[in-house]
């Protein structure tokens, strides 16, 4: 059935596939708006941007860490990359939801969170009104990623009730994480989120199986980035690959994508370039993607298999003189 013979409404979205400019988040910030204004200008109601878009995602660099020993090198890289993360709520923020009010769009943005001297990999979101709503810390980051970024905890899930359909994210690999998964779609999540740096063809296979398992739609967004996109060696070094690469060597190919509960692909993937990825959703799928399977609903069995979720904030340290003034 095609959103022209359904009676429910269609949302149009767009997944931004742009690379960051590294260690310039006011830069950035900027490139930003040019992308929100342009794809507002198609009519785009929900606008989702890559991983750690703001800040920058350090591919190739390891932070001179070896196990057992930590460089000079690598410490000046930290120094720098915690200096172009942003706080969360803060003056980048700030800036974010006044576009979204601007635009008029719901913006879904990935950013490096600075926490103090812990950096998060952290998706924030606003609404049309120029509001900021909330976050979603990455719960687990891979592999090398573990070294830069902290852990995210239970209590930044969050899925919102939007005039649009209900918004949630998961950041790249936490994707494959089905009990993070299955505490999304208790939420009744209905626009699944996936921002990533995963820019493979079998991230693709992934991307459907969400879509048909949570019956949502899924946005994924990635950048594109070359290698000029980072800058020069020697002040960033892509380990064990430098030597092979040049300034228009592409480092990440993107391949953002937007599916329909029905598992059908909408828009994408796209491995060309930069690009705008827009499709329009007819939130009519959801419910007949549901009638065939609603996998916290009809085709649960709670008395055999169920979850609890842990959404409390999880801080090292608390003082009771703090908790009586509350």
């Amino acid at each position: 059935m095609s959103s022209s013979e359904s009676s429910a409404p269609t949302v149009r979205a767009t997944v931004v596939q742009a690379s960051t400019i590294f260690y310039d988040t006011p830069a950035t910030l900027d490139k930003a708006e040019r992308l929100l204004a342009e794809a507002a200008s198609y009519g785009s109601q929900l606008v989702v941007f890559p991983e750690a878009f703001v800040g920058g995602y350090p591919r190739g660099s390891n932070f001179g860490v070896s196990i057992g020993n930590r460089t000079l090198k690598g410490k000046e890289d930290f120094r720098k990359y915690h200096a172009a993360a942003i706080d969360v709520p803060g003056p980048e923020v700030d800036r974010l939801a006044a576009m979204a009010g601007k635009y008029k769009v719901f913006l879904v943005m990935g950013v490096i969170e600075r926490d103090g001297y812990t950096l998060y990999c952290t998706v924030v979101f606003f609404n049309n009104q120029g509001c900021y709503l909330g976050k979603h810390r990455k719960l687990m980051p891979t592999a090398l990623e573990r070294i830069i970024w902290g852990f995210g905890d239970g209590s930044t899930v969050p899925v919102f009730d939007t005039p649009i359909g209900k918004i949630g994210a998961a950041i790249c690999w936490e994707n494959k994480m089905p009990l993070l998964r299955t505490a999304m779609y208790a939420k009744g999540i209905e626009i699944y989120c996936a921002p990533t740096a995963d820019s493979r063809e079998v991230w693709q296979a992934s991307m459907t199986h969400i879509a048909l398992e949570g019956g949502c739609f899924v946005l994924s967004a990635n950048q594109f980035c070359r290698r000029k996109d980072y800058p020069a060696p020697p002040e960033y070094v892509f380990s064990g690959t430098e030597q092979d690469l040049t300034p228009e060597s592409v480092v990440c190919a993107g391949g953002s994508v937007i599916i329909s509960p029905s598992g059908t692909v909408l828009a994408g993937p796209n491995y060309d370039g930069e690009a705008l990825i827009t499709a329009d959703l007819d939130v009519g799928e959801i419910a007949r993607a549901k009638f065939d399977f609603d996998v916290v609903g009809h085709y649960a069995r709670p008395e055999v298999l169920s979850l609890m979720v842990r959404d409390h904030p999880a801080t090292p340290v608390c003082f009771t003189s703090e908790a009586s003034h509350k």
